[in-house]
C-alpha cells in the first residue's frame, strides 16, 4: 500500500468517526449515522479525484474506503453515549483528519505533477470539503467558517509546506509528513490557545 493511499484511508476513517459523533449530536438512525460518516469520509477526496480527472474517484475504484467508514458509523452508533464531551472530540478528532487530508490530497496532486498552485487547492480541499459537507447537511456552522479560527489557512499552510518542502529536494514522505505536521499544529493551537487570524469588523463610515 503506498502512503497516499494510507494517507486516504488514515483520513477516511477518522473522518468517519467525526461525521458519527456529529450524527449522534443529531440524534439520527443507524442508516442516517452511516450516511453521514461516509458524507464526511470521502467527500473531499471525491471532489478532488473529480476535479483532477482521475480514471476513478478513489472510493469506486475500491470500495473499502466507504465501508471502512460505515462501519466506523456502526460502532460509533453503539458507544456513543460513552462519550461525554462528544463536541470535543468531534473538534479534535476533525483537527487530525483534517491535517492527515491535507497531505494525502497533496500528495496526489504531486504525484500527477500537477502546478504548486494546483497542488495547495487539491491538498485544501480534500482536507476541509468533507467537513464542510457534514456540518451544512445536519445544520451546524461548519468549523471552516467558525470566526476567526484556523482550520482553511491551516490546510493552506500544511499543503504551502509539503510543496516547499518539495521544491527543497526532500523526499516526498518527508515533505507530507512535515505538512500534515504543519497543519495540525496550527488547528491545535487554534482549539487550545485561540489562535486565529484577523476578523474584519465594520466600522462607521468616514464623513
Amino acid at each position: 500500500m503506498s502512503l497516499i493511499t494510507l494517507l486516504d484511508y488514515a483520513s477516511v476513517l477518522v473522518f468517519a468517526l467525526t461525521g458519527a459523533l456529529v450524527a449522534s449530536r443529531a440524534q439520527l438512525d443507524i442508516v442516517g449515522f452511516a450516511f453521514i460518516s461516509c458524507l464526511t469520509a470521502v467527500g473531499g477526496g471525491t471532489v478532488r479525484d473529480l476535479l483532477l480527472n482521475r480514471d476513478a474517484v478513489f472510493w469506486v475504484a475500491d470500495p473499502a474506503p466507504v465501508l471502512l467508514a460505515a462501519t466506523a458509523a456502526v460502532m460509533v452508533f453503539f458507544t456513543a453515549h460513552l462519550v461525554e464531551s462528544r463536541l470535543r472530540w468531534v473538534i479534535w478528532l476533525d483537527s487530525f483528519a483534517l491535517a492527515i487530508a491535507v497531505a494525502a490530497g497533496t500528495g496526489v496532486a504531486l504525484s500527477l505533477e500537477k502546478h504548486a498552485v494546483i497542488v495547495v487547492l487539491m491538498g485544501m480541499a480534500t482536507g476541509s470539503l468533507g467537513g464542510l459537507m457534514r456540518d451544512v447537511v445536519v445544520g451546524e456552522v461548519p468549523l471552516v467558517l467558525k470566526q476567526g479560527e484556523l482550520y482553511i489557512s491551516a490546510a493552506m499552510a500544511g499543503a504551502s509546506t509539503a510543496v516547499m518542502c518539495q521544491w527543497i529536494g526532500l523526499p516526498v514522505p518527508l515533505s507530507l509528513i512535515l505538512g500534515a505536521s504543519a497543519c495540525w499544529i496550527l488547528r491545535a493551537g487554534s482549539i487550545a490557545f485561540g489562535w486565529h487570524l484577523p476578523v474584519y469588523k465594520s466600522r462607521p463610515p468616514r464623513h
